[in-house]
């Protein structure tokens, strides 16, 4: 055939125009102009970086008539016989089809001959690591000590499977995936030399596809040339890749980070119907909340984050508002359910579960945030019992909204923020269940654990200075106020809301036997008053725990 695809075409001649490989490139033109090749080098790497590209370079560079030259002339005979593929002095030997003992061993005879015009008689062994054992054992000794006039270089995609015998005798390059902007910049050159229009998004999309293989991008590139004519779109792109678009996953992690169920469930029926495979639209859901977390943790994420300058900046305009411990929370749960949604036979239903599941999760708070509540918290316990005095010796309490203070017998703050305890605060026309209200309001503020024990309680009976107060609750309650301790507390409180001596007497409420079933209607409001408790509401949303049991003393 007369056509050639563009991986073909384009294939470097030279170790300049290999891309994103300088760490590899840049040693072997130095070994060669310093005349110290290894006789025998392995490459190692992923599927299409170029391995094979930089091996024959090398056997060109090697064989040139004015070499070994590190920059091959690519007109003499040799070097037009390598690039071809039809040089005698160089032999490609595909290692899966040609790995039995027997080939080896022919290999190992024929490495006796001189070369026929060459400097060098050169084997390349594609995916090495496919030899047998017993071909890797017959090949040691050639290999160690090979004729002078011989070398070999082997390229593999899995070194960890070669025999350490074989690895510790090779001089070892591993190549690198190489990154999507340098994949589209490349194609981006070869449009231009092809007269193709395409957008640099549509080949950002190829790039991205080929997953840091340059030949894949090409091969994709070849694909989406031959099924268009004229300017290429991108909606004609995704159509033939049969991706998912870019903006469709920002459209999707946007809703998710807003909490938008109706959304979220509408974005995944859309994919759902334009076929697009859901197991694959997980793995990239994954790894753009991985680059989302990467982003806001890392200042500089050029070696971190393999996606084009553009999404970046898109990036970080979506997490602006969102915490970094939030986004981990969301990635930890979308990889430990990466498992079930691969082994599903409905991915979609089992990626809507997930995602019930994700908004069903509260938002934790940051450690540092936590931190910083527990020490206004317990800053804000000690200023509200922080009791000061006036120069009267009246009990005046701090306002912490206002920020009062009282030092030196001098007061600040008006006149609402300090308020006596005294008779004049007192209405006579007063209801008795008002003033019983206002002296529990007193009990919270300053002994909030006694308040704990009177909060169901009563005034029985108000006269002159005679009071008495019915607790109603069960014995620990009443033994709690009924200690010596609390009595003066709380007669020392009624004495000064009175503004006078009072005589607090403290007697039990008579509770009516109750039935078993009326026990248990009272036990179960008990446990969904607890529940219920600010307090535990709030320790909930803090700690972000959950209730294992309600026990009633």
């Amino acid at each position: 055939m007369s056509y050639l695809v563009l991986a073909r075409k384009y294939r470097p001649q030279t170790f300049d125009q290999v891309i994103k490989q300088d760490h590899v490139t840049r040693t072997l033109t130095n070994a060669i102009s310093a005349g110290r090749v290894a006789h025998a080098i392995l490459f190692s790497g992923p599927r299409g970086t170029g391995k094979t590209t930089v091996a024959r370079i090398l056997a060109k560079a090697m064989n040139c008539k004015d070499g070994p030259v590190p920059v091959p002339c690519n007109e003499c005979k040799s070097c037009r016989e390598i690039t071809a593929g039809s040089a005698v002095d160089v032999f490609e030997i595909d290692g899966a089809s040609n790995n039995s003992v027997d080939q080896i061993r022919e290999l190992r005879e024929n490495v006796k001959y001189m070369p026929a015009h060459s400097l060098y008689k050169i084997y390349i062994i594609d995916e090495v690591h496919m030899l047998s054992i017993a071909a890797f054992n017959a090949l040691l000794k050639t290999l160690e000590e090979p004729p002078p006039h011989v070398m070999f270089v082997f390229a593999t995609t899995e070194p960890r499977k070669i025999p350490i015998t074989i690895l510790s005798r090779c001089q070892r390059h591993d190549f690198r995936r190489i990154d999507v902007e340098s994949i589209s910049k490349h194609m981006e050159e070869l449009c231009a030399k092809e007269g193709v229009e395409i957008a640099v998004d549509s080949l950002g999309l190829i790039a991205r596809e080929a997953g840091g293989s340059m030949r894949d991008g090409l091969s994709l590139l070849d694909h989406v040339m031959s099924c268009t004519q004229g300017a290429i779109t991108h909606e004609h792109v995704l159509d033939i890749l049969g991706v998912i678009d870019r903006k469709i996953i920002f459209n999707l992690s946007e809703a998710i980070l807003r909490g938008e169920t109706p959304e979220v469930l509408n974005i995944l029926d859309e994919i759902y119907n334009a076929g697009h495979d859901m197991k694959k639209l997980y793995g990239d859901l994954i790894e753009h909340f991985r680059n989302l977390l990467v982003v806001k943790m890392v200042g500089k994420i050029d070696r971190l984050v393999d996606i084009p300058s553009h999404e970046i900046d898109a990036m970080r305009d979506q997490i602006k508002e969102v915490s970094r411990t939030f986004l981990n929370q969301i990635l930890d749960l979308l990889f430990k359910e990466e498992v079930s949604i691969l082994n599903s036979t409905q991915p979609r239903l089992a990626i809507e579960m997930v995602f019930i599941k994700m908004f069903q999760m509260k938002p934790a708070v940051p450690i540092d945030v936590l931190i910083a509540k527990l020490d206004n918290l317990r800053k804000d316990i000690h200023e509200n019992r922080t009791c000061f005095r006036d120069t009267e010796n009246k009990p005046v309490f701090k306002d912490n909204q206002k920020g009062l203070k009282e030092t030196s017998g001098e007061r600040s703050g008006t006149a609402e923020s300090i308020k006596p305890f005294s008779s004049s605060a007192l209405d006579p026309n007063e209801n008795i269940d008002r003033i019983w209200e206002r002296l529990l309001a007193i009990f919270s503020e300053k002994y909030p654990s006694l308040a704990a024990n009177l909060k169901n309680s009563t005034i029985r009976s108000l006269v002159g200075h005679h009071l008495e107060i019915e607790v109603n609750g069960n014995d620990f309650n009443i033994n709690m106020v009924r200690r010596n301790k609390n009595s003066a507390i709380i007669k020392k409180v009624c004495s000064d809301f009175f503004g006078k001596e009072m005589e607090v007497i403290i007697s039990a409420k008579k509770i009516q036997h109750l039935d078993n079933q009326n026990k248990t209607d009272h036990a179960e409001r008990v446990k969904q008053e607890a529940l219920s408790h600010p307090l535990v509401t709030d320790t909930l949303d803090i700690f972000n725990g959950n209730i294992v049991d309600v026990k009633i003393l």
